[in-house]
Protein backbone atom coordinates (compact mmCIF):
# COMPACT_ATOMS: atom_id res chain seq x y z
CA UNK A 1 0.00 0.00 0.00
CA UNK A 2 1.39 3.64 -0.58
CA UNK A 3 1.86 6.08 1.65
CA UNK A 4 0.09 8.98 -0.19
CA UNK A 5 -3.44 7.30 0.49
CA UNK A 6 -3.57 7.73 4.31
CA UNK A 7 -1.57 10.79 4.02
CA UNK A 8 -3.95 12.03 2.15
CA UNK A 9 -7.14 10.75 4.07
CA UNK A 10 -5.48 11.93 7.61
CA UNK A 11 -4.86 15.24 5.98
CA UNK A 12 -8.78 15.45 4.79
CA UNK A 13 -9.35 14.47 8.25
CA UNK A 14 -7.62 17.12 10.05
CA UNK A 15 -8.66 19.66 7.68
CA UNK A 16 -12.14 18.67 8.41
CA UNK A 17 -11.59 19.14 12.27
CA UNK A 18 -9.49 22.57 11.95
CA UNK A 19 -12.53 23.93 10.00
CA UNK A 20 -15.22 22.47 12.75
CA UNK A 21 -13.31 23.74 15.58
CA UNK A 22 -12.88 27.52 14.30
CA UNK A 23 -16.44 27.31 12.65
CA UNK A 24 -18.69 25.66 15.05
CA UNK A 25 -20.22 28.22 17.99
CA UNK A 26 -21.32 24.69 19.44
CA UNK A 27 -19.37 23.34 22.57
CA UNK A 28 -20.11 19.58 21.89
CA UNK A 29 -19.46 20.17 17.95
CA UNK A 30 -16.34 21.63 18.93
CA UNK A 31 -14.96 18.85 21.02
CA UNK A 32 -16.26 16.39 18.20
CA UNK A 33 -13.64 18.51 15.93
CA UNK A 34 -10.91 17.78 18.21
CA UNK A 35 -11.62 14.41 18.10
CA UNK A 36 -11.43 14.18 14.37
CA UNK A 37 -7.71 15.97 14.53
CA UNK A 38 -6.14 13.01 16.75
CA UNK A 39 -7.49 10.69 14.61
CA UNK A 40 -6.06 12.30 11.46
CA UNK A 41 -2.91 12.45 14.11
CA UNK A 42 -3.64 8.73 14.68
CA UNK A 43 -3.79 7.57 11.27
CA UNK A 44 -0.93 9.35 10.25
CA UNK A 45 0.97 7.61 13.54
CA UNK A 46 0.28 4.11 11.84
CA UNK A 47 0.69 4.48 8.18
CA UNK A 48 4.24 6.09 9.06
CA UNK A 49 4.50 3.32 11.29
CA UNK A 50 3.72 0.58 9.00
CA UNK A 51 5.77 2.18 5.92
CA UNK A 52 8.78 2.50 7.98
CA UNK A 53 8.19 -0.85 9.04
CA UNK A 54 9.13 0.06 12.78
CA UNK A 55 10.48 -3.32 14.60
CA UNK A 56 8.76 -1.86 18.32
CA UNK A 57 6.02 -0.68 16.77
CA UNK A 58 6.45 3.14 18.18
CA UNK A 59 3.43 4.68 15.91
CA UNK A 60 1.17 2.01 16.91
CA UNK A 61 2.14 2.15 21.00
CA UNK A 62 2.03 6.43 20.18
CA UNK A 63 -1.23 5.33 19.22
CA UNK A 64 -2.85 3.90 22.01
CA UNK A 65 -1.54 6.80 24.51
CA UNK A 66 -3.34 9.28 22.41
CA UNK A 67 -6.67 7.35 22.10
CA UNK A 68 -5.96 7.08 26.25
CA UNK A 69 -5.41 10.66 26.08
CA UNK A 70 -8.70 11.99 23.42
CA UNK A 71 -10.59 9.23 26.08
CA UNK A 72 -10.14 11.14 28.97
CA UNK A 73 -10.34 14.71 27.42
CA UNK A 74 -13.73 13.94 25.76
CA UNK A 75 -14.93 12.54 29.01
CA UNK A 76 -13.70 15.92 30.68
CA UNK A 77 -14.67 18.07 28.36
CA UNK A 78 -18.33 16.43 28.19
CA UNK A 79 -18.55 16.71 31.76
CA UNK A 80 -17.69 20.99 31.81
CA UNK A 81 -19.88 21.57 28.72
CA UNK A 82 -22.48 19.93 30.67
CA UNK A 83 -22.08 21.53 33.79
CA UNK A 84 -22.01 24.40 32.39
CA UNK A 85 -25.17 24.05 29.95
CA UNK A 86 -26.98 23.60 33.01
CA UNK A 87 -25.78 26.82 34.74
CA UNK A 88 -26.17 29.23 31.89
CA UNK A 89 -28.87 27.04 29.51
CA UNK A 90 -26.47 27.03 26.82
CA UNK A 91 -23.65 25.91 24.98
CA UNK A 92 -22.86 28.48 22.60
CA UNK A 93 -19.49 29.25 22.62
CA UNK A 94 -19.77 32.96 21.78
CA UNK A 95 -22.91 33.53 24.24
CA UNK A 96 -20.08 31.75 26.92
CA UNK A 97 -17.56 34.28 26.05
CA UNK A 98 -19.80 37.19 26.45
CA UNK A 99 -21.29 35.88 29.86
CA UNK A 100 -17.67 36.03 31.42
CA UNK A 101 -17.33 39.72 30.02
CA UNK A 102 -20.21 40.95 31.16
CA UNK A 103 -18.89 43.95 33.77
CA UNK A 104 -22.83 43.75 36.08
CA UNK A 105 -21.95 40.65 37.94
CA UNK A 106 -18.43 42.14 39.10
CA UNK A 107 -19.83 45.49 40.20
CA UNK A 108 -19.96 46.77 43.42
CA UNK A 109 -20.48 50.02 44.71
CA UNK A 110 -17.73 51.82 46.67
CA UNK A 111 -17.74 50.87 50.36
CA UNK A 112 -19.88 47.66 50.27
CA UNK A 113 -18.00 44.41 50.59
CA UNK A 114 -19.82 41.50 49.19
CA UNK A 115 -20.16 40.02 52.92
CA UNK A 116 -21.70 43.03 54.44
CA UNK A 117 -25.27 43.89 53.78
CA UNK A 118 -26.26 48.18 53.00
CA UNK A 119 -29.51 49.55 54.04
CA UNK A 120 -31.97 49.91 51.34
CA UNK A 121 -31.81 47.02 49.38
CA UNK A 122 -31.75 42.93 49.53
CA UNK A 123 -28.87 42.23 47.82
CA UNK A 124 -26.69 44.18 49.96
CA UNK A 125 -26.07 47.21 47.30
CA UNK A 126 -27.03 51.09 47.38
CA UNK A 127 -28.12 53.57 44.64
CA UNK A 128 -24.38 54.87 44.26
CA UNK A 129 -22.37 53.70 41.10
CA UNK A 130 -19.04 52.35 42.19
CA UNK A 131 -16.10 50.78 40.11
CA UNK A 132 -16.65 48.59 37.11
CA UNK A 133 -15.64 45.45 36.95
CA UNK A 134 -12.72 45.60 34.65
CA UNK A 135 -11.24 48.59 36.63
CA UNK A 136 -11.19 45.81 39.48
CA UNK A 137 -9.48 43.48 37.89
CA UNK A 138 -6.92 46.03 36.69
CA UNK A 139 -6.09 46.80 40.58
CA UNK A 140 -6.41 43.60 41.34
CA UNK A 141 -3.64 42.58 38.81
CA UNK A 142 -1.49 45.24 39.96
Amino acid sequence: MHLAYPAVLAALLFCTGLYGVLARRNAILVLMSVELMLNAVNLNLVAFDVWLRDTLHSGQALTLFTIAIAAAEIGIGLAIVLAVYRNRGTSDIDRLRDTAETDDAETLPDGVDGAESAPGRADGRTGKTGKTGKTKKAEATT
